[in-house]
């Protein structure tokens, strides 16, 4: 019956139907023709390609899509190539967008190449969780090494640090071995404060979720940097809209988020500077809202925490994250990576732009409820 019915459709029904379905699909596609124009762009593949309301329909697909080289190389040999992809995934450098797509040629009666359509996918969500779970495998060897090794080492620095004490109280009128213990001792308690790090790095993050104020989280925040690194002159500004909804989240884990970034944005600025921590709430995708299921977004806080100091190279930015990575003459270079890690435990978001000599942000993307999860997300290696 249903055939029926749709047989006794229209011409013109039929093909408003087409679009309507078209227009509504999860997934993108992009549709031209045998000269190039475009005649078809849904909304998905707007929203990806971030094209603007308008018609788009005859022009060029290079005219189009000129901000997305990308794109446009693989669609400008849509009818040269023999072998179309099939299932291809593409980073797009315009966006660092990851697709998944597929490309095929649109054929008349007679079998005649007549357009070609590229139908794809946002993968950016599935290639972020991917990228965790592979983080996840490579930490898990070396958190178990790490945690037996951080226990071992605990022990000896504790007795060295003892024994340090008592040889200082026996030698009390020679200055030279009286600096020699000192700093026998202040080695002996850096080399525990990493050991620390580490521990605290390998152990699986455990929420505490509650209702969390960011304004209060970002202002305990500011005293706890305040009181482990110098500030200096450095002018701190929180701009946090006092109508921001609160979080499900941990405030304690927030807190060293936030205090951790400051550390950072102290020791960058050497004691001069602006630092700027603001926040807004997010509810569509372009805006910055989270997509936990790939297409629907969910209300989203963004704090952005910048500074005006020197910045970094590209070949730095992209290691920041990296545990065990540091730029600093001393440093366990663990600071980030649990940033890192606390920011995923609560499935948000963390991502840093620099350049070289003109300053650093962080942004921190929270959803405001969290997810239906277990209250422990392990990072590789269960409780030392």
């Amino acid at each position: 019956m249903l055939m029926a019915k749709t047989a006794g459709h229209s011409t013109g029904q039929l093909d408003v139907f087409f679009r309507h379905m078209v227009g509504n699909m999860r997934n993108g596609v992009l549709a031209i023709d045998r000269q190039g124009g475009v005649v078809l762009l849904n909304d998905e593949a707007r929203r990806l390609f971030h094209v603007k309301p308008g018609a788009v329909e005859g022009r060029s697909f290079g005219d189009v899509l000129h901000e997305h080289p990308d794109i446009v190389r693989v669609l400008g040999g849509a009818f040269e190539l023999k072998s179309l992809p099939n299932r291809a995934e593409l980073r797009l450098k315009s966006t660092d967008t990851v697709i998944g797509y597929t490309l095929s040629l649109v054929r008349d009666d007679h079998g005649e190449p007549v357009g070609a359509a590229l139908f794809f996918k946002d993968l950016t969500h599935v290639e972020q969780i991917e990228e965790r779970e592979r983080l996840r495998d490579r930490l898990a060897a070396v958190g178990e090494m790490a945690a037996v090794m951080a226990h071992e080492i605990k022990n000896p620095l504790a007795g060295i640090e003892v024994l340090a004490g008592l040889l200082r109280r026996k030698v009390p009128d020679n200055a030279e071995a009286q600096g020699l213990v000192k700093d026998i001792i202040n080695e002996a308690k850096m080399a525990n404060a990493i050991v620390q790090e580490v521990l605290a790095f390998v152990r699986p993050v455990r929420l505490q979720v509650d209702r969390t104020s960011l304004s209060e989280a970002v202002g305990s925040a500011v005293s706890l940097a305040d009181g482990k690194a110098t500030r200096g002159s450095i002018l701190v500004d929180v701009i946090v809209p006092r109508d921001l909804p609160s979080l499900g989240a941990d405030q304690h884990q927030l807190t060293q988020v936030f205090a951790n970034l400051l550390i950072n944005a102290y020791e960058a600025l050497e004691g001069r500077g602006r630092i700027e921590v603001s926040a807004r709430l997010a509810k569509t995708a372009s805006d910055g809202a989270l997509l936990p299921d790939g297409h629907q977004p969910v209300p989203t806080v963004v704090v952005d925490v910048s500074d005006d100091g020197p910045g970094m190279p590209a070949d730095i930015a992209e290691k920041i994250f990296n545990p065990f990575f540091t730029t600093k003459a001393q440093g366990s270079g663990l600071g980030l990576a649990i940033v890192r890690k606390i920011v995923d435990a609560h499935d948000g978001r963390i991502d840093m732009t620099t350049q070289d000599g003109r300053g650093t942000r962080f942004r921190v993307t929270l959803p405001v409820e969290p997810h239906k999860q277990p209250a422990i997300r392990p990072t590789g290696q269960h409780g030392s």
